[in-house]
């Protein structure tokens, strides 16, 4: 049987959001990347003038704010929508000021606790493929099939560069790269759920794999559960 609940974790731009994406789509499979819920948290904490270092207020929004994830609305090359309160922020939670908040945001107990909670919800319903940065070491333990996709710190600072040329919001490659490296600082080193693999987690690393390759590597393990 394929596995119902695949867990996907890894630091930013590993490749593993485009992974999940185009295997779950390969199993009819709901495509969760529960990243997207720390961004739309930190956009509504920062659309409301709320200072990211107060964290009873920004626990208070991530337990308030109504945050919904569906299949894509425009085709714009988005693998979601993404609304929050209504209102569709799926490129603007993807902006350089979100990028700089999200972490410290998500490294608050009580964010993490509220999001989670959402995650789990969503993970009973089976049929998920989830990617994230604790799905398989905390969101959902007992997933069936757990992948931590990793890729060196420039290949993916080169990623995230091109990305962000591509919707017209360039920045300097060292600019990126700097940003990643914090970025994995942080995420390995929060108190709250850091970013680690699953002790059953099948390590995938995409350094030299285009996305045709990541997924025929993914699709035969899903195929071998």
């Amino acid at each position: 049987m394929k596995p119902l609940t695949i867990a996907i974790d890894g630091p930013a731009a590993s490749g593993k959001t485009t992974l999940g994406f185009h295997l779950a789509r390969h199993l009819g499979y709901l495509f969760l990347d529960t990243g997207v819920l720390y961004r739309a948290a930190t956009w509504a904490v920062q659309n409301r003038g709320i200072p990211i270092d107060d964290e009873a207020q920004v626990t208070q929004v991530a337990r308030e704010v109504e945050i919904e994830i569906s299949a894509p609305s425009e085709s714009d090359g988005r693998h979601y929508t993404v609304r929050v309160d209504g209102d569709d922020v799926t490129s603007e939670i993807r902006a350089p000021q979100v990028e700089q908040a999200v972490s410290p945001v998500s490294a608050y107990p009580g964010v993490r606790e509220a999001l989670t909670r959402r995650m789990r919800e969503i993970a009973a319903q089976g049929q998920v493929v989830m990617v994230g940065r604790d799905i398989g070491t905390v969101v959902i333990p007992d997933a069936d099939l757990k992948l931590y996709v990793t890729a060196s710190a420039e290949e993916r600072a080169r990623r995230r560069y091109l990305e962000l040329q591509k919707r017209k919001k360039p920045l300097p490659y060292a600019e990126v790269l700097n940003g990643i490296r914090r970025r994995d600082r942080i995420d390995s080193q929060r108190a709250a759920a850091p970013l680690r693999a699953a002790p059953d987690a099948v390590h995938f690393d995409t350094t030299h794999l285009d996305i045709e390759g990541m997924f025929a590597a993914a699709k035969g393990l899903v195929e071998d559960c």
